[in-house]
C-alpha cells in the first residue's frame, strides 16, 4: 500500500535512540527525506544517518528553546521543508522513586526533559505548519501516561500530559493554520531500547508481561510502523487526536498468574 510519503521531509527527534533510530529508518524505507535529530547521542545519530545513505544530522537539547528554533531553522534548509515531525525524544528515570521519596529536582527534570521538550518541538512543527499550510505531527507518549506507572509518577504525569492536554489542544489548533493538518500519538509500553537496556531480559518479561495480552515486549519496529502510519496521508487522512497504544494488549490487572 502506498503511504504517500514519498519525498516528504520528516524530522524524527531522538533519532539515535532505539524507537527514534526505527522510525528514521520506516520513514527512509518510504522514500522520504529524513532529518535525524539528537542531543548527546552523536555516534549513534552518525550511525543511524549513514544507514540511510547520508540523511542529514541535527544537534539539540530539546528543553533549550534558542536550540529547537536552530533545529527547525537547520532542518529546513537541509530538507527544503518539513511537513512531517515524529515527536520521539524523551527520558525515562530508571530509579524507582515512589512519591513521598521523589525530589522536587528529579520531578523537576523529567517533566522538562519529556513535556517541555515536546512542547517546544511542538510549537516549532507548527511554525513550520503554518509556513508550508499543511503538516502531519506524531507524539511519542507511553502507557505510563495512560494507566501510570507506580515510582515513576513524574515519567507518568509527564507523558500523560502529551497524550492527553497537549494532543487534544494540538489537533484543534492546528487546523487553524492548516485545514488538513493532523495531530496523534503512539503510547508505547514495555519496548527494547537503550532506555531499557537491562530491564527486559527473559526472567522479567515473565514478570513485567502478566498484564499483557501478547507475553513478549516490543521491537522499536513495532512503534515505527505505527508512528509512520499515523503520519501518512494516505492511511490516515482521517484520523487526528488519536492515541495508538502499541503494548501488546496491556491492562491494569493480571491476566496471567
Amino acid at each position: 500500500m502506498n503511504t504517500g510519503l514519498s519525498g516528504k521531509g520528516v524530522l524524527v527527534t531522538g533519532a539515535s535512540g532505539g524507537i527514534g533510530a526505527a522510525c528514521a529508518r520506516a520513514f527512509a524505507a518510504e522514500g522520504a527525506r529524513v532529518a535525524v535529530h539528537y542531543n548527546s547521542g552523536r555516534e549513534r545519530a552518525q550511525a543511524v544517518a549513514a544507514e540511510l545513505g547520508g540523511a542529514p544530522i541535527v544537534q539539540a537539547d530539546l528543553t533549550n528553546e534558542a536550540d529547537v528554533d536552530r533545529l527547525f531553522e537547520e532542518t529546513r534548509t537541509a530538507l527544503g521543508s518539513v511537513v512531517i515531525c515524529a515527536a520521539v525524544a524523551g527520558v525515562w528515570p530508571q530509579e524507582d522513586e515512589p512519591v513521598w521519596q521523589l525530589s522536587l529536582e528529579r520531578w523537576e527534570n523529567t517533566l522538562r526533559t519529556n513535556l517541555t521538550s515536546t512542547f517546544l518541538t511542538a510549537r516549532g512543527f507548527l511554525r513550520e505548519v503554518e509556513r508550508n499550510g499543511h503538516g502531519s505531527l506524531v507524539l511519542v507518549g507511553s502507557t505510563a501516561g495512560l494507566v501510570g506507572e507506580a515510582g515513576h509518577a513524574d515519567y507518568a504525569a509527564a507523558k500523560s500530559a502529551v497524550v492527553h492536554g497537549l494532543l487534544l489542544s494540538l489537533k484543534n489548533e492546528i487546523v487553524r493554520i492548516a485545514p488538513r493538518g493532523r495531530v496523534n500519538a503512539v503510547a508505547p509500553g514495555w519496548t527494547v531500547s537503550p532506555m531499557t537496556r537491562g530491564m527486559v531480559d527473559e526472567e522479567q518479561i515473565l514478570r513485567i508481561s502478566r498484564t499483557m495480552a501478547l507475553r513478549k515486549v516490543a521491537q522499536p519496529e513495532d512503534v515505527a510502523r505505527q508512528v509512520v502510519v499515523l503520519a501518512s496521508d494516505e492511511l490516515s487522512g482521517h484520523v487526528t487526536g488519536q492515541v495508538v497504544t502499541v503494548a501488546g494488549g496491556m491492562e491494569g490487572r493480571v491476566v496471567h498468574e
